[in-house]
C-alpha cells in the first residue's frame, strides 16, 4: 500500500508546507495561530475531498483496470494536472471572469486580496455549476443501470427490470432533461434560463464524450480477424491504434468526471473558507489521494474481488447528482451528509461482496 501512496504522502507533505507558509505570512492575522487554522483546513478540505470522492476512485478503477501502462501514467500526470490545476483554480476563476466580465489576472488579483466578494460572485452561479455537473454525474448512473449487458446485479430485480429500459432509445437522456425541468421549476425566474442551459450542457457534454469515444474507437473488425486466425496471431497496427484511440476517449471521459465531482467539493469548499489558496491545497491532497486509490484499486483486483463495489460506487454517484440538483436550487445539503452517503453505499456494496463470496464459498464447499 505505501507503494501507491508514496506520491501522495510526499505530495500532502509539500501542499501542508506551502499552507503553514502561506497562513504564516498573509493576511492581516498572520503569525502562528493563523498558521495552524490554515493547517487544520487544508486537512478538512483533503478529509471532505476524498470522502466525497471515493466513489469516483471505483468508478475510474472500472475503466482505468483495461488501460495499458501508458495510459494509467498519462492519468497520473496530465490527469491530475488538470484535475488539481485546471478545476481546483482555473475553473472557478474562468467562472468569475465570464459571469463579471473580469480578466482572468484581475480575478486572481480579487481571489487573492478579497476572497469574500471572489466567494460570493462563484456563489451566485452555483445553480448553473450545480445543473451542469449533476446531469453529467446523474446520465453516468442512469446509463450503468440500463446496461443491459452487464451480468452482475447488486439489487437483482430491481436492476434487471431497470436494464430492460435499454431498449429505449435515449432514456436516460429523457429522465435527465425531465429532472432538469423540474429542478429549473424551483429556481428564482432571472436565472431560470441559465440553470437549464447549464443542465442541457452537461447532458450535450456526457453525450459527446461517448460519441468521441465511439468515433474514437474504430471497427473492430481487425480484431476480430485476428481472433479468427488464432490466438497467436498478431493484432494489425490498426487494431494497435484503436486500443490507443479508445485510450484517448476513456481519458476524456474520466476527466470530465472528475470534473463533475470537483464542482461538489470546490462549492463546498468555500462553505469552510473563502481562501482560494488553501481551498486549491485542500482539494488538491484529495485529488492526488483518489488518483492513488484508483491505481491501487485496479492493480490490487478490488473490484474482481468485490463484486459489488462498482454498483454501490454508482449508486453513490446517483445520490451525489441528486443532492447537487437539489443544492442548485438554493436548498443547502451539508456535506457530511453528501460524504455520509456515499459511504454508506460504499460498505454496503463490500459487505453484500463479502457475503456473495461466503456463499460461492459454501456452495462450493458442498459439492
Amino acid at each position: 500500500m505505501l507503494k501507491h501512496f508514496r506520491f501522495s504522502i510526499i505530495f500532502t507533505l509539500i501542499c501542508l508546507a506551502v499552507s503553514a507558509y502561506w497562513g504564516y505570512t498573509h493576511g492581516p492575522d498572520a503569525g502562528i495561530s493563523t498558521m495552524l487554522k490554515a493547517l487544520a483546513i487544508t486537512a478538512i478540505l483533503a478529509v471532505m475531498e476524498v470522502s466525497l470522492s471515493f466513489d469516483n476512485a471505483v468508478v475510474n478503477a472500472s475503466v482505468l483496470r483495461h488501460w495499458d501502462k501508458f495510459w494509467r501514467t498519462l492519468f497520473l500526470t496530465v490527469g491530475i494536472l488538470v484535475a488539481v490545476f485546471g478545476m481546483r483554480l482555473v475553473f472557478p476563476l474562468l467562472i468569475v471572469g465570464v459571469t463579471a466580465d473580469m480578466g482572468m489576472i484581475e480575478v486572481a488579483k480579487l481571489a487573492l486580496n478579497d476572497p469574500a466578494t471572489y466567494s460570493a460572485k462563484l456563489m451566485e452561479h452555483h445553480g448553473e455549476i450545480a445543473a451542469f455537473g449533476g446531469a453529467f454525474l446523474l446520465l453516468v448512473f442512469l446509463n450503468f443501470l440500463f446496461d443491459d449487458e452487464k451480468d452482475t446485479h447488486w439489487f437483482h430485480w430491481l436492476e434487471n427490470k431497470l436494464a430492460s429500459f435499454a431498449s429505449v432509445p435515449a432514456m436516460s437522456v429523457f429522465l435527465a432533461l425531465i429532472t432538469i425541468l423540474v429542478m429549473s421549476s424551483y429556481v428564482p425566474d432571472q436565472s431560470r434560463l441559465a440553470v437549464v442551459i447549464a443542465g442541457i450542457w452537461g447532458i450535450v457534454v456526457y453525450v459527446g464524450v461517448q460519441v468521441v469515444s465511439h468515433l474514437l474507437e474504430g471497427s473492430d473488425k481487425d480484431e476480430d480477424d485476428a481472433e479468427k486466425e488464432g490466438s497467436d496471431a498478431q493484432p494489425t497496427s490498426n487494431t494497435k491504434g484503436n486500443i490507443v484511440k479508445a485510450g484517448i476517449g476513456g481519458f476524456l471521459y474520466l476527466e470530465v468526471l472528475d470534473a463533475s465531482f470537483s464542482f461538489d467539493g470546490v462549492i463546498g469548499a468555500f462553505a469552510i473558507t473563502s481562501d482560494v489558496v488553501i481551498i486549491m491545497l485542500g482539494l488538491a491532497i484529495g485529488a492526488m489521494f483518489v488518483r492513488s486509490m484508483t491505481i491501487y484499486l485496479v492493480e490490487k483486483g478490488t473490484l474482481e474481488a468485490y463484486i459489488y463495489l462498482e454498483h454501490g460506487a454508482h449508486y453513490a454517484i446517483g445520490a451525489l447528482a441528486i443532492i447537487m440538483l437539489v443544492s442548485g436550487t438554493g436548498l443547502h445539503v451539508p456535506e457530511l451528509v453528501t460524504g455520509f452517503i456515499g459511504i454508506v453505499f460504499i460498505v454496503w456494496a463490500v459487505m453484500s461482496s463479502i457475503a456473495y463470496s461466503k456463499r460461492n464459498a459454501e456452495i462450493g464447499s458442498d459439492k
